[in-house]
């Protein structure tokens, strides 16, 4: 495999303005002052992604309170995002990276294994970025199930 750029703490968190599932920009420098999870996943709707995405809806009272928002990134049109939402009633945004240039930012887009092949694709990742914008965790190939019951006790949350 190729060798592709990993972000890790202490990083600055490269910035973006996404739309999310209604087509709104969204921008990382909105969450200036708070420290918020960035997840990337590969595709809105899978089973992975779906128990993912709705482990981050169970938990988000939680981790809000600690003083974490969550954002999650796919490469899925806002449209599909906006059907997802609504179907797993997801009460945080989801931006549309659709031609995977913050995923490449992120290092979270590349090639990966997939049953035992070397393809391209989404990279399962998840960050923390802390008020001032700096990478404080950077997980990649985290897995869908359980990541976020180990999230929540890697912050104390």
């Amino acid at each position: 495999m190729s060798e592709q750029k990993r972000l890790a703490v202490g990083d600055p968190a490269p910035e973006f303005t996404l739309p999310d599932s209604t087509g709104k920009p969204v921008s990382l420098s909105d969450y200036r002052g708070r420290s918020v999870v960035v997840y990337f996943y590969p595709a809105a709707g899978t089973p992975g992604c779906t128990k993912q995405a709705c482990d981050f809806r169970d938990n988000l009272a939680e981790l809000n309170d600690a003083g974490f928002d969550v954002v999650g990134i796919s490469p899925d049109s806002p449209a599909k995002l906006a059907k997802f939402v609504e179907a797993e009633e997801l009460t945080f945004p989801l931006l549309s990276d659709e031609d995977r240039s913050v995923m490449t930012a992120w290092g979270t887009f590349g090639e990966k294994q997939n049953y035992g092949r070397t393809v391209m694709g989404v990279i399962r990742s998840t960050f923390i970025v802390d008020g001032d914008g700096k990478i404080t965790k950077a997980g990649y190939n985290v897995k869908a199930t359980g990541h976020v019951a180990k999230l929540r006790r890697d912050l104390g949350v």
